[in-house]
């Protein structure tokens, strides 16, 4: 368990976490509103060498980020509500892929994420901490 203290601190973490990923790496991301996991997805995309501004993907829902170590995809289920949902965006494509993928809201598709899919559970401990957990 990691205590964030700071959306820097999230961030750096993430560009920690860059350098021990490798092609077909699955992430799945779980918290609440404002938990972090944008944050913490672009630290990733950083830590990966991306140079280009990564922003959520919730209206789009998947974003492809190609110019770094790795690609990037970038997905935010948080506006699906069934597996058959996510099948329909073409997330299999995404499980595993050539690159990293992470995924925000994931608990969405739990069942679709292949195995040695890496969880992250980020939680509020109040205004400004974050704490993030990996299984």
């Amino acid at each position: 368990m990691i205590i964030s203290h700071s959306p820097t601190e999230t961030f750096d973490y993430g560009c920690q976490l860059a350098g021990e990923l490798r092609p077909g790496a699955v992430l799945a991301l779980t918290g609440e509103l404002g938990a972090g996991k944008t944050c913490l997805v672009k630290g990733i995309a950083h830590g990966l060498g991306i140079a280009q501004e990564v922003t959520s993907p919730t209206f789009t829902l998947i974003h492809e980020y190609r110019s770094g170590r790795l690609p990037l995809y970038h997905v935010d289920l948080y506006r699906l509500d069934t597996d058959a949902d996510a099948v329909g965006i073409g997330i299999e494509e995404y499980l595993p892929s050539d690159g990293v993928t992470v995924i925000e809201w994931a608990e969405k598709i739990e069942s679709l994420l292949p195995p040695g899919t890496m969880r992250l559970r980020l939680a509020l401990v109040n205004d400004t901490s974050r704490r993030i957990e990996v299984a």
